[in-house]
């Protein structure tokens, strides 16, 4: 009997060692990684950089001392994460929903101090923020929030890249003080704002004097060939949290604040104990300077566009499919029913991937994968496509 929670439905294999993209179950088979334990492993496995800064790290006996005292290293995270965003003000955390608990607290104490007595904040039909009340509440699915109610209000939801919708809340709510978005909703099946969107949203938020938050927890840290996926539209949120690829493995969070929102906190007003430990600040500090000695954003715009030409060469015809989006290795295979059996006939051939929103396979591989692998990757996913599709019957009675 296992005495593991049960929270998740685990698929029957254990990795038991990395190296680059690849990974070694407990049988010694070798399985090529397109998923990056949700995005997370941005250097991949076992890379010589990470493993030495690490070690060297533990071997110094200061893993955690508390935010009671200076910590040398999460100052350098901060500088690090500062010139990346163009922002100015890190607060440090465990982990996505945590950077994304503390923007809603940040617009929330910032509505507060413009005398807005309920402060709300629009958020988007299909996204994901967290699993914590507030960010449960801020996502977009009933399937994540039903049985948890009541709800934490103060959220107007609206579907994404419609300006029209944010523009009525505007004219008819004046307890809005912020918007918060995922630019690219991972979860919600790979769904892409339009850049002229984003533009166009950063001028309502203008406009009304709102906090933009660009939820950058999957999409960011490099993923898209750029930092962030704001940088693509050319504009410079208020808040952006930040985790998953962050520390190349080690869990920590991030919440950047700038423009509107620096200095809306102050000392007492948010805390976390094990947050910007020298552990996981040591992460972050070689895994953006990593990035930017391989050149990894280059290598994310250049890969990423390999996959998603191959992947749509190779089905292009084949009923069932219906296209690939995203940004550079973040991308979503939209095929025209579920398709979660794909996971294991993948791993049956040695791929790791998974599906979000039933019927949308999630490829965010590790940032240093080459076009050789690039290439491989695609050979194996079209095959299992193909193989899946051609199971109507079964295919067609899932989807009932």
């Amino acid at each position: 009997m296992s005495h593991v929670m049960n929270t998740y439905a685990r698929l029957p294999v254990a990795f038991v060692r990395g190296e680059g993209v690849w990974l070694w179950d407990e049988s010694g088979k070798k399985y090529l990684d397109a998923l990056a334990g949700i995005a997370v492993n941005t250097l991949g496995y076992a890379h010589p950089r990470l493993v030495r800064a690490l070690n060297e790290r533990i071997a110094s006996g200061i893993i955690h001392t508390s935010n009671l005292f200076a910590i040398p290293a999460q100052e350098a995270a901060a500088d690090r994460i500062a010139e990346i965003t163009g922002l100015d003000e890190v607060f440090f955390c465990n982990s996505g929903c945590e950077a994304n608990e503390a923007a809603i607290k940040i617009a929330r104490y910032y509505g507060h101090k413009r005398g807005v007595e309920r402060p709300e904040i629009i958020v988007f039909e299909k996204a994901f923020h967290g699993r914590t009340l507030a960010t449960l509440s801020a996502t977009g699915s009933r399937k994540v929030q039903a049985g948890f109610e009541p709800l934490v209000s103060g959220f107007v939801r609206v579907p994404l890249n419609d300006l029209d919708a944010v523009r009525a809340v505007a004219e008819h709510n004046k307890n809005v003080v912020a918007v918060m978005i995922e630019p690219i909703q991972g979860e919600g099946g790979i769904n892409v704002a339009r850049m002229e969107y984003l533009r166009g949203l950063k001028e309502v938020c203008d406009r009304h004097e709102w906090l933009f938050i660009s939820d950058e927890v999957q999409c960011g840290v490099g993923r898209t060939g750029q930092w962030f996926v704001y940088q693509h539209a050319g504009i410079s949120p208020d808040v952006v949290p930040l985790a998953k690829g962050l520390g190349g493995g080690v869990a920590v969070g991030a919440c950047v604040a700038g423009n509107r929102a620096k200095g809306v906190f102050s000392p007492g007003k948010h805390g976390s104990t094990f947050g910007g430990n020298p552990l996981a600040c040591t992460a972050v500090v070689t895994t953006i300077d990593t990035m930017k000695d391989e050149r990894l954003l280059e290598n994310a715009a250049k890969v990423g566009r390999a996959i998603r030409d191959g992947i749509t060469q190779g089905l292009a015809g084949e009923r069932g499919f219906v296209e690939v989006r995203g940004l550079g290795m973040m991308l979503g295979v939209e095929l025209d029913r579920p398709c979660g059996d794909i996971v294991g006939m993948a791993l049956d051939a040695g791929l790791v991937l998974n599906v979000t929103s039933e019927n949308v396979i999630r490829l965010v591989p590790p940032l240093v994968m080459s076009v050789a692998e690039a290439g491989q990757l695609v050979d194996i996913l079209v095959r299992v496509v193909k193989s899946f599709l051609a199971r109507p019957a079964l295919a067609a009675a899932k989807a009932g």
